[in-house]
């Protein structure tokens, strides 16, 4: 159980599957759209989610070759309780801020 937390806890499978969650993406698109992740990570993250069934990847053969990545069911699943984690995560901010003694949660660089 720890492992399978430890991979969908990551902040960045959590970004990867909400945005593939709206639609498949190239890996340049979710690139662009994750913008603090480098190349390497996104790398590491995908392949992650794909040894775990929750991403497929589909290479077409064009000429240089692309790729396309989308959530399987098992990954699309997941959406549910990620959509319930970030409403409860909106709706206690302000106390969790309080809480530290801040007016404005910052990402933390970690």
């Amino acid at each position: 159980m720890t492992d399978v937390l430890r991979r969908v806890g990551d902040k960045w499978t959590v970004l990867v599957v909400v945005l593939l969650g709206q639609r498949p993406h190239r890996f340049n698109d979710l690139h662009r759209g994750i913008a603090a992740i480098s190349q390497r990570m996104l790398t590491r993250t995908l392949r992650g989610l794909e040894e775990d069934g929750l991403v497929h990847r589909e290479v077409f053969a064009t000429n240089p070759p692309s790729v396309e990545y989308r959530l399987t069911p098992l990954g699309t699943s997941l959406l549910e309780p990620l959509s319930a984690l970030a409403e409860w995560a909106v709706k206690h901010q302000p106390t969790i801020a309080a809480s530290r003694g801040v007016t404005d949660l910052q990402p933390r660089n970690t």
